[in-house]
């Protein structure tokens, strides 16, 4: 096999001696990211208690590390570029542990929500340079599908682990431990970089950084971000709402054409104009709209409606974790190099949509086994199956210097993804719970127990109503990874990994289309 079809421009041949030592620190950190989205959630009715949190004012928990995050993941990925990768992740690590300690010692709201927006500042400098690590140091087919097929599945399945640890930490110790359990992970995993990662010479970008981009970018995304945020808890006729929507498409406008303009652009659009990565990311955000939602109705579900506890709440997830793990290391890795991409992806979220359309037969009286069990695994292997080509293919072929945002476009995708998820299947729900109550209220008469029951009877309601639109929403997800996705030539063979095949798979995202 010869070197220059499988390495990037001024790759050194030994820079990648150790990096499957190395990919167990990525995925680590990555892991922790993850877990950090989800944990809190699982804690937040504790820490409100202790630390006199308004209800009005505990969405910034959550909101505070959503707007640090996805507002500044671009200017991450720049800097991940500038810097270098390690560097970056590095420092990322060291600042998320340092944040993580600050929250969990948090003696009042001002000093939590300063903490949670700090986690998210480190965190998109981490996310950005742990996934690009992962692109220059890979590049052989067949040892990239596998590390992309580890990373997808603990993108995919991460957050539902933080479900089980959030609610272990929270019912056996204190809420705080879900903050300060960052701290290990974090130690670890940076040591294990800082020894073990060689991150491969001459990918460097070390040109001046456009600051009217980042400014532009990073508003423009918190506005979008807090717009959906608010839009959730307000409603989206709220004047700040729209007010915030129509900034956001300003300000993103605005970055458009600076970026087109400007001589070394914070992204440069052909980053994002390549139609496969184009693809990647409009379809990675779909799916992850329609994942976000059902993650925070089958919570509900589970210990609203059917009185699981924390913990067991957490372990009814299990099978879609193990889903994911199988569609993402499994079936994924093992296709990757024998199909083109669009041919995982589509019906990976057809899968993901079919296990989707079981959950729109809940009722109060579902069995877990004969309705959930079956819908998790479905939706768990779909999604594992098409998150690991769209993680790999999202920085194939990308210039060295550009591979820091490329990665920061996926997770922007996510974050972005998953505040419109959150906000807009949480409204639909609400929204079909109220006026399901208030047509069938008048049936139960004064009797306590059946008003309860049809107050329950309208959450579940909402649910069903709200994940149709998931279901529409995966099936449009896979229209567009089979329309746009065309990277990959099936009719030269399957790419064995090695020879004129690699080449061909390497060089075909990035020939014009």
């Amino acid at each position: 096999m010869s070197e220059t079809a499988v390495k990037a421009p001024g790759a050194a041949p030994e820079a990648d001696a150790n990096r499957w030592k190395a990919l167990a620190f990525i995925a680590l950190a990555q892991l922790m990211v993850v877990l950090d989205a989800t944990i809190v959630n699982i804690a937040l009715p504790s820490a409100q208690q202790d630390l006199g949190i308004s209800d009005g004012n505990r969405q910034w928990v959550v909101t505070a590390y959503a707007l640090a995050f996805g507002g500044l993941l671009l200017f991450g990925g720049r800097i991940a570029d500038l810097w270098g990768r390690k560097r970056a992740f590095v420092t990322g690590l060291a600042g998320f542990a340092v944040a993580s300690a600050l929250g969990g010692a948090a003696a009042n709201e001002a000093m939590m929500f300063g903490a949670r927006a700090l986690q998210g500042v480190f965190g998109a400098l981490l996310a950005p340079a742990a996934l690009s690590l992962l692109a220059v140091m890979f590049t052989d087919a067949k040892e990239r599908a596998k590390a992309f097929g580890i990373y997808g599945a603990i993108a995919g399945g991460g957050g539902a682990v933080g479900l089980i640890l959030g609610g272990f930490l929270t019912e056996y110790l204190d809420w705080r431990w879900t903050f300060f359990v960052n701290i290990p992970f974090a130690i670890v995993a940076a040591l294990g970089a800082y020894f073990v990662i060689r991150e491969p010479a001459g990918g460097r970008n070390r040109n001046p950084l456009d600051i009217p981009g980042v400014l532009l970018s990073t508003l423009g995304l918190v506005a979008l971000v807090y717009g959906f945020t608010r839009a959730e808890s307000e409603g989206w006729s709220d004047s700040l709402t729209i007010g915030m929507f129509v900034a956001s498409g300003v300000l993103l406008l605005a970055f458009v054409l600076v970026e087109s303009r400007v001589k070394a652009p914070l992204l440069p659009l052909r980053v994002v104009t390549e139609r496969n990565r184009g693809g990647v990311y409009l379809s990675l955000g779909l799916a992850i709209i329609a994942m976000f939602g059902l993650f925070l109705f089958l919570t509900y579900y589970l210990q609203v409606v059917k009185g699981y506890t924390p913990v067991k709440t957490g372990f009814a997830f299990l099978p879609m974790i193990a889903g994911m793990i199988t569609g993402s290391t499994q079936i994924g890795t093992r296709l990757m190099t024998r199909v083109a991409p669009r041919l995982l992806m589509g019906p990976g979220f057809l899968v993901a949509a079919l296990g989707m359309l079981l959950l729109t037969r809940l009722e109060i009286g579902s069995s877990y086994a004969a309705v959930l069990l079956p819908a998790m695994i479905l939706l768990g292997l779909g999604m594992g199956t098409a998150f690991m080509p769209a993680m790999s293919l999202a920085t194939l072929g990308v210039e060295p210097r550009d591979a820091g945002v490329a990665s920061a476009m996926v997770n922007t995708s996510q974050q972005v993804g998953g505040a419109i998820g959150t906000a807009l299947l949480n409204t639909i729900a609400a929204s079909a719970t109220t006026s399901y109550i208030k047509d069938h209220i008048a049936s139960a008469g004064s009797r306590p127990q059946q008003q309860q029951l049809v107050q329950l009877e309208g959450m579940v309601h909402g649910y069903t109503s709200a994940i149709w639109f998931a279901v529409g929403i995966l099936v449009a997800a896979a229209a567009i990874a089979v329309t746009l996705i065309n990277a990959g030539r099936p009719n030269l063979g399957p790419i064995a990994g090695s020879g004129d095949g690699v080449e061909d798979e390497i060089a075909v995202p990035v020939v014009a289309h």
